[in-house]
């Protein structure tokens, strides 16, 4: 990230100390920018799991899909999200983040028309594959636009905000897609065009041009490969049962994304701009905490498919009362989220954290013994949302720290990233586990193995989080706590 502010006239160039091109402005100009940004944050954290509560009505458009194809409608977006979300940050760097930030958000936005109009399953994971890219595009820029709307010490709130939106995003995702899909499933897609059409036209104006960076071009290869070995990955789990787990197509599929794997974290040890950044793994806090995040997002995605598949499958509910229902939890986590990240900070990440993955895994736990097929809400599903809001509440923060707080300031972005990442491929895996579960076993035995899934993914990532121990800060000034790269050349402000 440059670290320059691009507006609200304090800008100055790191090397001359001049003010920057382009800065000046009134604060409505200033805070139409954060909107933007924050627009962008939002709708692209919503698309990730509003997906999920639309499939009862997705499948009745599609009645020859299967929940395994189903499944691909949110694993397509998350793999190339994931794939592409690092050399997407190096990208933006160079070529100004401004531009590349608008480009995703008109990218996004022009393919959930196509979502929104797909005729088949086929055409609407395609183009679920093509979001994702925008989103990928949008989101490590959208971060170093918000840094540059605030003065450096005061670079945490914008952290906070950016790292807040998207959780409320998430947290917003079910509610919100359960009185869309009431109307229709394809209003998933369609209530993405003004906001994002708004957000672009204002955000042409509004932004600033960032300062481009000189450096390596990013592995381009590697992301494409990485996202090939994921998909690979995600397929051989979603079909497994379907093929047979002895078949030569699971075979062939799981070996080609073991090697695709193996090949990527090859290439990222000598490539000048690799897809992760193999130093930033050294780090314990790093390193434990981003399989922290995959773990845990795993058990988010089992949550997210299996609640709404057994409110209206097992209890016959309709889609928007399931999504009333599954309300409460969401709710809990944005209560608790701002104070758990103060508690994160003063008490240490592998404190809080665990105690919130606790409660996470426990409120899985509660479903798969209490529910049956009686509904009961407010005595069976209720207390497991409750429980399980608390914990995502709890823990959100203790990840985010986990990926950061041992990172000087100019890898934070990085640091960031990969755990973005991690997020969406654990995202992937779990949503992917619990359809091709569902499909194998019917009945209620499937959705207790599901909860219990989501359950056991949250309590390892809740021991990697204690694996970490006390996190210690980089020092102000002198040694970091990775190795730095070399001195980024500023280029001509664009």
């Amino acid at each position: 990230m440059s670290g320059v502010r691009g507006s609200g006239g304090r800008g100055r160039h790191r090397r001359t100390g001049k003010p920057e091109r382009g800065t000046g402005g009134g604060a409505l100009r200033r805070g139409l920018s954060i909107a933007v940004v924050l627009i962008g944050v939002f709708i692209s954290a919503v698309d990730m799991l509003i997906v999920n509560i639309a499939f009862p009505s997705m499948q009745e458009s599609f009645p020859s899909a299967t929940l395994t194809g189903l499944s691909w409608v949110m694993s397509a977006y998350a793999i190339t999200f994931a794939a592409l979300l690092l050399p997407s940050g190096r990208w933006a760097d160079r070529s100004g983040r401004k531009q590349v930030f608008l480009l995703g958000l008109g990218l996004f936005t022009g393919v959930s028309a196509v979502c929104a109009a797909a005729p088949s399953l086929e055409v609407l994971v395609a183009a679920r594959a093509v979001q994702g890219v925008g989103a990928a595009m949008m989101a490590p820029s959208s971060l170093g636009l918000l840094l540059g709307l605030f003065a450096p010490e005061k670079r945490g709130i914008a952290i906070g905000l950016w790292t807040a939106v998207g959780g409320v995003g998430s947290a917003a995702a079910l509610p919100l897609g359960g009185l869309l899909a009431e109307i229709d499933w394809r209003w998933v897609f369609v209530v993405n065009l003004p906001l994002g059409t708004l957000a672009v036209l204002i955000g042409a104006w509004s932004l600033r041009r960032s300062v481009k960076e000189e450096g390596p071009v990013p592995d381009l290869l590697g992301s494409a490969v990485l996202a090939v070995s994921v998909a690979a990955v995600v397929a051989t789990i979603a079909q497994g049962q379907a093929w047979g787990w002895t078949s030569g197509e699971v075979a062939g599929l799981s070996v080609a994304g073991a090697l695709g794997l193996f090949w990527t974290v090859r290439r990222s040890l000598g490539h000048p701009a690799p897809v992760f950044e193999p130093e930033l793994l050294k780090v314990r806090s790093v390193a434990l905490g981003n399989v922290a995040t995959g773990f845990f997002f795993m058990g988010v995605g089992a949550m997210a498919l299996s609640t709404i598949m057994f409110l209206t499958q097992v209890w016959q509910h309709s889609t928007l009362r399931g999504a009333m229902e599954i309300a409460p939890g969401p709710v809990c986590a944005a209560l608790c989220a701002v104070p758990s990240g103060i508690l994160a900070v003063r008490h240490g990440v592998h404190l809080v954290g665990p105690v919130g993955a606790a409660a996470f895994g426990g409120g899985g736990l509660w479903w798969a013994y209490a529910l049956d097929g009686t509904p009961d809400f407010t005595g069976h599903f209720l207390p497991g949302s409750i429980v399980g809001g608390i914990g995502f509440g709890l823990i959100l923060p203790a990840l985010a720290a986990s990926a950061t707080l041992s990172l000087p300031p100019e890898r934070v972005a990085t640091g960031t990233g990969m755990s973005s990442m991690s997020r969406q491929i654990g995202m992937a895996v779990g949503v992917s586990v619990v359809a091709a579960v569902l499909v194998g076993r019917p009945g209620l035995t499937s959705f207790r193995a599901a909860f219990l899934i989501m359950a056991g993914a949250a309590f390892v990532s809740g021991l990697a989080l204690y694996a970490i121990g006390p996190v210690r800060r980089p020092a102000p000034t002198g040694t970091a706590a990775v190795p730095q790269p070399a001195p980024l050349t500023r280029a001509t402000t664009r």
